[in-house]
């Protein structure tokens, strides 16, 4: 068994124009005053790390490596869940995704998604000159204005739009491959991968792909009801990230799932800082380390009602309590028996 790496933080919900956030130096730096071990980088972040100039000079990948280090961090893993949103995007989502495209290829689907496709490859080569083997990402969506089937679905809608996702997805793999990346889908509400069902129609489509994996984050699967731990028991063997991030479901008389149109505050399933809601996260973290997960315990910071600078503090200080040292002994090791050949055959009766 090997212990879990960590606290990590992932950067996207705290880079800002202001300062200490507008910058890898300030908010390394910020990072570490408050208990981090390492940062996840968005890589659609440009304020923070530009993947093109990743690809393109070894000399600047040391730089960045270099200004995370003198604040004693490590750099765990680079994200892509934004460029990944626009690798598949339904036409009543289309104006509200344009803004995170630049502005040649707004108004222009088929140039952002290969503008997405392209951006998601610097990523994964900029991820092996850093050293890393997993980067996380959202699928995008063709399906979700589907979800509930009413009206009924036409026949071969949603094994359309999977084989499509497969057909734009199978290069990238391909690529993280010849890149030695883990590709980490991030199951998510309002993305066609959302729960584990979703994963393996993709997966199937994309021939059980090697680097095909999941970023595991338990807040999402307490807002669909679905029974994270056994989640971890099925799909183990290609969970290669893992967002620690706390949620809460309150269903009312008035109120359940799809939340009423209403703001995060006031819905019954909201994100919460960590220990503020009721994911069982002493046996997420046994879970991982009887499975011998070694990757990063990496907080996303989500909450409706804490201030964010609070929320990434008693976040790094969660983390680390619940991170579980491995044991290298068995704790019965002193009543062990050592037995040869022979006396075994005679323990068992065996003539």
């Amino acid at each position: 068994m090997r212990t879990i790496k960590g606290p990590s933080i992932h950067l996207a919900q705290f880079s800002d124009a202001q300062a200490p956030f507008s910058s890898l130096d300030a908010i390394a730096e910020w990072a570490a005053e408050r208990g981090f071990a390492a940062l996840q980088i968005p890589a659609w972040d440009t304020r923070l790390f530009d993947v093109r100039k990743a690809v393109e000079s070894r000399d600047y990948c040391d730089e960045v490596v270099g200004v995370v280090a003198k604040h004693g961090l490590v750099i765990g893993e680079l994200t892509t869940h934004i460029l990944g949103q626009l690798v598949a995007v339904h036409p009543a989502y289309d104006s509200m995704c344009d803004a995170f495209a630049p502005e040649a290829v707004r108004g222009n689907s088929g140039a952002r998604s290969e503008w997405a496709l392209q951006q998601i490859r610097f990523a994964a080569q900029a991820s092996r000159r850093l050293g890393l083997t997993e980067m996380g990402t959202f699928s995008g969506s063709f399906a979700w204005p589907y979800v509930f089937p009413f009206p009924q679905r036409p026949e071969g809608l949603i094994d359309a739009a999977f084989d499509e996702l497969a057909r734009r997805w199978r290069p990238i793999l391909d690529v993280c491959d010849e890149q030695g990346v883990n590709l980490c889908y991030e199951l998510h509400p309002r993305e066609d991968l959302h729960d584990g069902v979703t994963f393996d129609m993709l997966l199937d489509r994309v021939g059980n792909h090697p680097r095909c994996r999941i970023l595991f984050d338990p807040s999402h699967f307490v807002l669909q009801h679905l029974k994270y731990l056994d989640f971890i028991d099925l799909y183990h063997a290609r969970i290669g990230m893992f967002h620690v991030k706390d949620a809460e479901f309150n269903p009312t008389g008035r109120q359940g799932i799809y939340g009423g149109y209403q703001p995060w505050i006031n819905r019954a399933g909201r994100f919460r800082s960590l220990g503020d809601g009721q994911v069982d996260f002493k046996a997420i973290f046994s879970k991982l380390a009887q499975y011998d997960f070694s990757g990063w315990a990496t907080l996303e910071w989500e909450c409706c009602l804490k201030d964010q600078d609070d929320g990434a503090r008693e976040g790094a200080a969660f983390i680390q309590d619940h991170i579980i040292r491995v044991t290298d002994r068995t704790f019965d090791d002193f009543a062990g028996t050592p037995l040869d050949a022979a006396s075994m055959t005679t323990l068992l009766g065996i003539a």
